[in-house]
């Protein structure tokens, strides 16, 4: 990776569905969900409206784990992540393209749709989530509760950097 590049993301957005866990055959959790964001955007003549962003979010190893036992439909919840890009060929032989956040930190915010709590925990990679039910916390990162992904699994398509138009 080159010295100066930024893959960087952070969405704060509700659960469309909740988390689909899978594990791989060597025992590594995968969670994936869609995570909507609104803005309010102007519609003219001093109207506004609301336009909703979808985002397809994947967390790999614990913190996988930790989406798929304590996130449900319509929670709120900050993701910070980078983005990924994956390629396939359908039946057809066409080109497809799909673009998702790859998570590394998630912070669960007041409670799930119609829930008014403040705080339910923030938890990252590889942290577990004791103590959820008194609202809790707790972590073996430190006051903060959060920690980074020193690594994630290799991109499955493996391709070179150097397909980069810049």
């Amino acid at each position: 990776m080159a010295k100066g590049t930024v893959n960087k993301v952070i969405l704060v957005g509700r659960l469309g569905g909740d988390p689909d866990v899978r594990y791989t055959p060597n025992g590594m959790a995968i969670a994936k969900f869609n995570l909507a964001t609104n803005e309010r955007v102007p519609a003219g003549e001093g109207n506004w409206e609301d336009r909703t962003e979808w985002h397809r979010i994947v967390v790999f190893g614990k913190l996988a784990e930790t989406c798929g036992n304590y996130l449900s439909k319509g929670r709120l919840v900050y993701i910070e992540g980078s983005l990924r890009t994956q390629q396939w060929e359908d039946a057809q032989g066409v080109k497809r393209y799909t673009t998702e956040i790859v998570a590394r930190d998630m912070t669960m915010l007041g409670g799930g749709a119609g829930e008014g709590q403040q705080s339910q925990g923030q938890y990252g990679q590889g942290q577990q989530a004791q103590g959820q039910s008194q609202g809790k916390p707790q972590s073996s990162q430190g006051a903060t509760g959060r920690s980074r992904a020193d690594e994630l699994p290799p991109h499955p398509g493996g391709g070179p950097d150097d397909d980069i138009p810049f």
